[in-house]
């Protein structure tokens, strides 16, 4: 309940002394007046044959009699002061007192310690506004709610302890002495801890003091009448100590008299209602957060009243006799009640009275907040001298004591009407704050963020579902308006929301609408707009309109972006039959910082709407990657997965098509994972050469489970890469299967490896499996779901990949889960794919494209990936796609140009999106995929070590020849590189980089990237719309009589030339030019003339055509689709 930011509040300076200062005050003023009660209760009233109700009422009335007479005065000096100095000043003070008291106590004269009561209650007079006031000036306006919640809540703590010692102490032997001791060690106290409170300045030093208390009484009335909102909370709060007067001054009469307590029933009483008081402030504290609201007031009010009218009912039940004491009275069940409803109704006091402190003090201005505290006191005596007279006059007319509290019940449940016609909203949006709070267990996250809104703002929140204007009216502050279709807010059941906000109904179909919006917004409002217009039927972000940003621009408004997340599951979404629908998932609600949308002044018309609608696609599609879950390890997500679609999902499938579910994942993840423990420690890296299976996934997700790294190595690469992998990342087990060692005919390899590394294979682990270790792994799967799995360092090493090797050796590429899981969330962000979906992954996943966007994107997404194990199987691979009914399919330009030369048309029928990555996607491929199947290729591009991706092309932004606009998250700079015109080297950085590199010369030796910040070695060209162009590779130009020769332009010239073949182009050294250009394709009627004359009648620089051309039966591919530019040189020089 409290929190620890709460708590270094209190310890600070700004609040520490100043807590301990005026608790000790409130300890005192209990200490001493609870004592005189007692006394007169249990002692003096029938010794001096008198009305022990009448003086314990009067008693009361001296007390709070200085609040009324003095406050005005209290409230200039306070104003005019330095308010440290002034503090240690009344501090003194009340050392001067208890000497009195204690002399009273001594003489044992009633009269005396009646007029020191009322001394006590100057002093608490002159302390009261400058108490308050200096809040303010140490803490900032979100603290001020936490400050008067530990005010408030210290206050009755004090009063608790002062209840319970004067209570316990005074009636006993020495019992006077015990407590004169006790006042003045605490003033003594109160005055020291007064000395370390800082320094607040005067508000008004020359403010010139009226000393005619009933002049100054009523102008400060009158000031503080002025301001509506002031005023209001200061009756709340009046009322408050007008109900507290009166139930804490009768409390003895009431447990000795009605309930038949004797004096440890009275402190039972008061402890229950002070506790409850100090939870009630605390609690309010939580509920609004730091915010300033009077939301909770009226449920405070209406508690008040309900419970304080229970209170009279249960007291009924009671037939007083004999004294009793604390253990006797709670061995009665029915005597529960009461205290239930004392608690209850201290509870909802607390929430009361807090909120209404801290309006006061925002709400009044610096240069007179005391002397409005100090109203605020006046009106404080006035209503408690109110509530004693009324009780001496109501006992004087025979009124029992429920009698009392019933008629103070009637009054609290007026009031509470009053309150709540006056904040109908706040009653409502409490209410449904409540009510979403329990149903769906609704968080709040980054609300900070609206204190720096300001007046003009434009809201912009994705749309989920039917709930989400309820929960933002709910949870937002004040009353925002509400920009809203006119058709919808003719709906039954739309309408009676509209209370709760401002509506401006907008026509979509009028040209005027954005202007009329545009200019409401200028005059001072906040609007919420969802910029989709729908409400999502994919799960994730629709069509941006660029309204919204249009009306931002037009009306110099900031922009808020608000995610809603949850209540797409529930059923008020349009995700029936695409997700598993729940009727109470948890819904959060996040609020990034505001921000502004930049752009020249000179730009109008309809480019203007295009870079405004651009901005706040962009804004909104960071807002969903920046609100995903991305901190966490792979393990975890997997589990989080299972959670929100459902242990029966089938989220894999192989060529054994044998569909896995999410429970079976996690629980051979989990067999495994025990297994492999016993062979290395967490933390050890794992060689892993599976090919793409259930199996090889399953091992994956076991090394997870056992903390583990696996390396992901490539069985297609050689021995000698291999082994030098196995070197770099310091591999010492490696994982495979005897079935596929066999098939892939790799025995020779690893015979040929160091004999120190073991091989295990996973027949041997599944084979030794029985029955009890199976039953573990489902029990085990169980706990770990609902105590959360493992609890693994996100930053940890989660994988190691390893580069094609393309242009040199291999190097190991250390990826962490967060780099893996930040990937995949980008990818989400941008990409509209839901559990309907099926991925078809050819791509083996030892290739960061294969593993993150074919594996670990869609199983920890709700999706199935059906995995293939090869990409080569031209024929199969289309077959593969048809029969499983894939939506989405991943590959390269080598492997798509396959695919499509022997499929049928309708293979792909199925197919939504094909995403193409890893090289260039030639000319003729896309539009070989678009003349024959309909389909556009949606061309990305990453590195390795990027986990992978960087940019793609989406259904949304699609531009051919480009690689799309980079993802969310990924900052990037461009450097220029000496002879190249346009574009430069890219280096990027981002959540998704790499942890670093290992390298065979310094095996285990992580080589972070410096600074953050990854080299791709690629010249690209970004556009004003930032869409990426690859130029190629830094190491893919040659040098031509000093000219710098693109040698990717160079194939893409030969791919237009001799569309449908494979073209390669590398640069040998020349003795005459420094270098040239060699062309190998699989081309047979490839020959230097038809370029030559082609390049002519294009204007191309003979510079651009190879000098040489070989052609040759099959062009060098690495197993992950790029071009082996190793081997290609090799043949080249050859």
């Amino acid at each position: 309940m409290i929190h620890g930011g709460n708590i270094e509040l209190l310890q600070s300076k700004r609040l520490g002394p100043l807590f301990v200062t005026q608790f000790l005050g409130a300890l005192n003023d209990n200490v001493f007046k609870n004592a005189l009660v007692m006394l007169i209760t249990y002692r003096i009233a029938a010794e001096a044959n008198m009305d022990g109700r009448i003086l314990v009422s009067l008693a009361g009335g001296l007390f709070i009699l200085p609040f009324f007479l003095f406050s005005a005065l209290a409230g200039q000096w306070a104003d005019k002061s330095e308010k440290s100095q002034l503090i240690r000043r009344i501090k003194l003070a009340e050392i001067a007192i208890m000497g009195l008291a204690c002399l009273g106590f001594v003489l044992g004269n009633l009269w005396f310690l009646l007029t020191v009561l009322f001394l006590l209650g100057a002093q608490a007079t002159f302390f009261g506004p400058v108490k308050y006031a200096i809040l303010p000036n140490h803490l900032a306006k979100e603290e001020l709610i936490a400050g008067n919640a530990f005010v408030e809540a210290g206050t009755f703590l004090a009063i608790l302890l002062g209840t319970i010692a004067s209570g316990l102490v005074v009636l006993k032997e020495n019992g006077v002495e015990l407590i004169m001791l006790a006042i003045m060690l605490i003033a003594v106290g109160g005055w020291y801890s007064s000395r370390f409170i800082p320094q607040a300045a005067a508000a008004c030093p020359s403010l010139v003091i009226e000393t005619n208390l009933i002049s100054s009484t009523w102008s400060i009335m009158r000031q503080s009448a002025k301001q509506r909102e002031v005023f209001l909370s200061i009756m709340g709060i009046s009322w408050f100590w007008l109900t507290g007067a009166t139930y804490l001054t009768q409390f003895p009469t009431f447990a000795k008299d009605i309930i038949g307590g004797n004096e440890e029933v009275v402190v039972l009483f008061l402890t229950v209602f002070s506790v409850g008081i100090g939870l009630g402030s605390l609690m309010c504290n939580r509920l609004l957060a730091g915010r300033v609201s009077a939301q909770y007031v009226p449920l405070g009010a209406l508690g008040m009243a309900l419970f304080s009218i229970d209170l009279v009912a249960a007291s009924q039940r009671v037939i007083p006799g004999e004294l009793i004491g604390v253990t006797t009275f709670l061995g009665h069940v029915a005597n529960w009640r009461i205290l239930v409803d004392l608690l209850g109704m201290a509870i909802a006091s607390g929430i009361y009275i807090v909120p209404l402190y801290a309006i006061m003090q925002t709400s009044s201005s610096v240069e007179n907040r005391s002397q409005v505290i100090a109203g605020n006191n006046i009106m404080n005596a006035l209503f408690m001298v109110v509530s004693a007279l009324s009780t001496v006059v109501l006992l004087a007319l025979g009124f029992t004591i429920p009698g009392i509290f019933l008629a103070m019940a009637v009054a609290n449940l007026l009031v509470a009407s009053y309150i709540c016609k006056l904040l109908p909203d706040a009653l409502v949006k409490t209410l449904l704050a409540r009510l979403f709070g329990l149903l769906y267990r609704v968080e709040l996250k980054g609300w900070h963020h609206w204190e720096s809104v300001g007046e003009r703002a434009v809201i912009v929140v994705n749309h989920v579902s039917f709930l989400d204007a309820a929960l933002l009216a709910t949870y937002m502050p004040g009353k925002p308006t509400f920009a809203i279709n006119t058709h919808m807010a003719g709906k039954w059941w739309v309408r009676p929301f509209l209370r709760l906000i401002d509506a401006f109904a907008l026509d979509p179909s009028s040209p005027f609408a954005i202007k009329s919006l545009a200019k409401w917004v200028k005059e001072g409002r906040r609007c919420v707009i969802f910029p989709e217009g729908r409400i999502t039927v994919t799960g994730a972000l629709m069509k941006i309109y660029e309204g919204p940003g249009l009306i931002a621009d037009r009306a110099d408004a900031v922009v808020v972006p608000i995610r809603i997340d949850g209540a797409q599951f529930t059923p008020f979404s349009r995700l029936k039959g695409k997700v598993r629908l729940r009727w109470f998932p948890k819904i959060v609600l996040t609020m990034l910082p505001p921000r502004r949308f930049e752009v020249d002044r000179e730009i109008k018309g309809r480019q203007r709407r295009q870079i405004l609608g651009q901005q706040l696609y962009d804004l909104l599609s960071g807002m969903v990657f920046a609100t995903s879950c991305w901190d966490q390890t792979l393990d975890h997500a997997l589990l989080e997965a299972r959670i929100i679609y459902g242990g029966g999902f089938h989220v894999l499938e192989d060529i054994q098509r044998q569909p896995v579910t999410y429970d079976r994942l996690i629980t051979i993840s989990r067999i495994l994972g025990r297994r492999f423990r016993g062979y290395a420690n967490p933390g050890a890296t794992i060689g892993l050469l599976m090919p793409n299976s259930v199996a090889g996934v399953s091992a994956f997700f076991g090394l997870q489970a056992a903390g583990m790294v696996p390396a992901m190595l490539n069985f297609s690469s050689g021995l000698n890469n291999i082994r030098n992998a196995c070197i770099a990342a310091q591999v010492q087990t490696i994982l495979t299967s005897r079935r596929f060692v066999a098939m892939a005919r790799l025995q020779e390899v690893l015979g040929e490896l160091d004999a120190s590394i073991r091989i295990l294979y996973l027949e041997d682990i599944f084979q030794r499996l029985g029955k009890v270790e199976k039953m573990w792994g489902w029990l085990r799967g169980r706990r770990d779901l609902v105590l959360g799995g493992r609890k693994g360092d996100p930053d940890a090493a989660a994988v190691v990949l390893f580069t094609s090797g393309s242009e040199g050796t291999p190097k190991g590429v250390v990826l962490s889960h967060r780099n893996l899981m930040a990937n995949c969330r980008q990818l989400s962000a941008r990409i509209d794919y839901n559990p309907t979906d099926i991925v078809f992954n050819a791509l083996p996943i030892f290739h960061s494209f294969g593993l993150t966007a074919g594996l670990l994107l869609p199983v920890l997404s709700g999706i199935k990936s059906f995995v293939y194990p090869s990409p080569l199987h031209y024929r199969i691979v289309p077959e593969m796609v048809y029969d499983c009914n894939a939506t989405i399919m991943f590959g390269t330009d080598t492997f798509l140009k396959g695919y499509a030369r022997v499929s049928n048309p309708y293979d792909y029928y199925s197919v939504r999106y094909v995403f193409a990555g890893a090289e260039k996607v030639k000319e003729d491929t896309r539009r070989m995929w678009m003349d024959r199947f309909g389909l556009r290729i949606f061309e990305g591009y990453g590195a390795t070590e990027t986990a992978p991706a960087l940019a793609t092309n989406t259904a949304m932004h699609y531009r051919p020849g480009t690689v799309g606009r980079f993802l969310p998250g990924i900052h990037y700079r461009l450097e220029k590189i000496p002879g190249i015109e346009n574009g430069g080297q890219l280096l990027v950085s981002g959540p998704n980089v790499m942890k670093g590199y290992l390298r065979t010369e310094h095996p285990g030796v992580l080589e972070p990237p410096k600074d953050g910040w990854y080299d791709t070695g690629d010249i690209v060209e970004v556009d004003d719309q930032g869409y990426v162009t690859i130029a190629g590779r830094v190491k893919r130009f040659a040098k031509l009589a000093g000219e710098m020769v693109s040698l990717t332009a160079v194939e893409n010239q030969a791919a237009t030339l001799w569309p449908g073949r494979v073209h390669a182009v590398v640069a040998v050294a020349d003795p005459k030019k420094g270098e040239q250009v060699v062309l190998v394709t699989d081309d047979p009627g490839a020959n230097r003339n038809d370029w030559l004359e082609d390049a002519r009648k294009k204007g191309i620089p003979e510079l651009m055509v190879p000098k040489k051309i070989m052609i040759v039966d099959k062009v060098p591919v690495l197993g992950t689709g790029k071009l082996d530019y190793v081997a290609i040189k090799t043949m080249a020089l050859g």
